[in-house]
């Protein structure tokens, strides 16, 4: 993508424009220097997500009264330059007496005070740390510029709330090298003081965050054995043989690897195997070989045969219940490398570069694609999750009928309101879940926490359990409330494909009508909205009892009178009152 030219990628992004159709993703730079080149670069990159984004910039230096302005915009960011907080910052700075820093400091933190007041209920915020890296990286001693960005950036760091992220922009110049990223020719004309090779880098260092608040972070990594997690090919090589330790040179770079796997598993990322191999060889690897760092327990699935990859690969998403645009796959031979590339464009192929020292770094410069804004404890126990539900469906095996398995499950749900401790997982599952989400309406915690506040609101979210083990926080519904008029409208409704198929939805259904009708809730409305991925509950609506009002293929319509409803009552799912525990 770098290798575009500028006047590529705005030609581009016109032809990309026309075809999305999704609903626009609307982002505002606000900043004190020019930075509209980074308008179109950042739409591209975005853009080539799959993400209808709309980027545009607030007025010149004005971003305390612009922050008004643009609070409800999807995403906000902030390109707030230590040079320009006052005329020549850069130079004067370092010549300035205490008083004169304190007064500097005190505007500017009044202003920052401002603005982070005005965006307090933005969906998110990117805000830009202060540096002093671009006019002091020849500098030995720590002087004024320096001091002042930190105690910027110290006071950033207490006064942001949890819908603001700040971004390290030296990690990006790092990429790009200072001389690569920045032009002074035409600062001191007009302000503009970044490259479009700066703006390439904070494009793609951004993104992921992008991605991940449009449920597009990627859910699974899936290796290649041979020469992807060891040095040594299976069935050639004795198991004494194959290399993983940094005990040999080709041993650390796969130790280093298989590292970098294990902190994606602690962060909620899938590990799986997909690999031509005799099963029996892998596993004695993996339970045997001292070396072998990933085990058992961090694994979520294997699939190795002698079968194509292609056909596993697409078994691999399926058992997991995520789709193959959730899977990064590494692989280092170019010829399966290349057959997933062409059949399975959704699956993003990494492969092991030829020169094995630059693989870890390779694989570091996509772990950006498994960003995650919001963490939960459920990340931390997901392979054991799934292995779980592997022992769920071998159990399924013994029994004919669907009723007969549920009932065999022992399911308990327990179901809480408003639920102020887990605000991180409810977020998380609006960004995340795709197959059963009724309008797929992305929030984050922030949202969140202000639904929880405005009374208007009422959150619904269910734990699962069975007798096999937890599956965590895996349902929610956002409802809106209104009192005056008796009437209510579902906003959200989802479940973790996790727990699709077990008629969850409809004990679920039946807790929140009965709520509804506490509150006095005569009329309830709701909506689905066709995604890419949510086709399975084209007729939900209908088949828990609503009237279907208007509708067509991509939006419909409902209504429900309470009095009318009438509930499912499954005996075999026990259902608690979380309020009462």
């Amino acid at each position: 993508m770098n290798t575009l030219k500028y006047s590529e990628i705005l030609k581009v992004n016109r032809e990309m424009g026309r075809n999305l159709s999704d609903k626009r993703y609307e982002i505002v730079v606000l900043s004190n220097i020019i930075t509209h080149m980074l308008n179109d670069i950042l739409e591209y990159y975005v853009k080539m997500e799959n993400i209808n984004a709309h980027v545009k910039s607030g007025d010149y230096d004005n971003i305390v009264q612009e922050s008004e302005k643009f609070r409800n915009s999807n995403l906000v960011i902030i390109f707030w330059e230590i040079a320009n907080i006052i005329d020549g910052m850069q130079y004067k700075a370092n010549i300035m007496n205490n008083d004169e820093i304190e007064a500097a400091l005190s505007k500017i933190k009044a202003e920052i005070d401002f603005t982070l007041t005005n965006l307090k209920d933005a969906s998110l915020v990117l805000f830009n740390r202060f540096s002093s890296l671009i006019f002091n990286y020849k500098t030995l001693n720590v002087n004024n510029l320096d001091k002042i960005c930190e105690n910027l950036n110290r006071y950033l760091e207490q006064k942001k709330s949890s819908n603001i992220i700040l971004i390290d922009t030296d990690r990006v110049i790092a990429k790009g090298g200072i001389e690569k990223s920045l032009d002074f020719r035409y600062y001191y004309s007009s302000r503009a003081l970044y490259t479009i090779e700066f703006y390439k880098n904070y494009a793609e260092y951004i993104k992921p965050i992008i991605l991940s608040a449009n449920g597009k972070a990627k859910k699974a990594i899936i290796f290649d054995c041979d020469n992807t997690l060891w040095k040594g090919v299976l069935g050639e090589d004795e198991l004494g043989s194959i290399e993983m330790s940094s005990r040999t040179r080709d041993g650390a770079i796969f130790e280093e690897v298989q590292h970098l796997a294990l902190e994606l598993n602690k962060k909620g990322i899938l590990i799986g195997l997909c690999s031509k191999n005799n099963p029996q060889d892998v596993d004695e690897v993996i339970a045997h070989h001292a070396d072998m760092k990933i085990k058992d327990e961090h694994i979520a699935i294997k699939k190795v045969n002698w079968g194509d990859k292609i056909s596993n690969l697409k078994a691999i998403a399926s058992e997991l219940n995520i789709g193959l645009d959730s899977l990064v796959f590494v692989e280092d031979s170019d010829f399966e490398a290349n057959c997933v590339r062409e059949f399975l464009h959704q699956v993003t192929v990494l492969k092991v570069p030829k020169e094995l020292s630059e693989y870890p770094n390779m694989l570091r410069g996509y772990l950006g694609l498994f960003y995650n804004i919001s963490e939960s404890k459920e990340d931390m126990v997901k392979a054991k999750m799934y292995n779980q539900q592997s022992k769920r469906e071998q159990e399924k095996t013994k029994f004919s009928n669907l009723d007969d398995y549920l009932k065999s499950l022992d399911l308990k749900l327990t179901i809480h309101i408003d639920n102020q401790t887990i605000i991180s997982r409810i977020s998380q599952l609006t960004q995340k879940t795709n197959q059963f989400n009724l309008t797929t309406k992305r929030y984050t915690e922030f949202d969140i926490k202000k639904f929880m506040e405005d009374k208007k609101y009422k959150i619904f979210d269910f734990n699962v359990k069975d007798k096999f083990g937890d599956y965590g926080i895996t349902g929610l519904c956002i409802v809106l409330v209104d009192y005056s008029n008796r009437r209510a409208e579902i906003d959200t409704f989802l479940m973790s494909c996790r727990v699709i198929g077990r008629k969850i939805d409809f004990s679920f259904s039946d807790y929140i009508i009965e709520h509804l009708k506490e509150l006095d809730v005569e009329l309830l409305e709701a909506k689905y909205i066709k995604s890419l991925k949510n086709e399975q509950v084209f007729n939900f609506y209908e088949r828990i009892g609503f009237e279907l009002i208007n509708g067509n293929e991509s939006e419909k319509s409902y209504r429900l009178k309470l009095s009318n409803y009438r509930p499912k009552c499954l005996e075999y799912i026990k259902v608690e009152d979380g309020r009462k525990n």
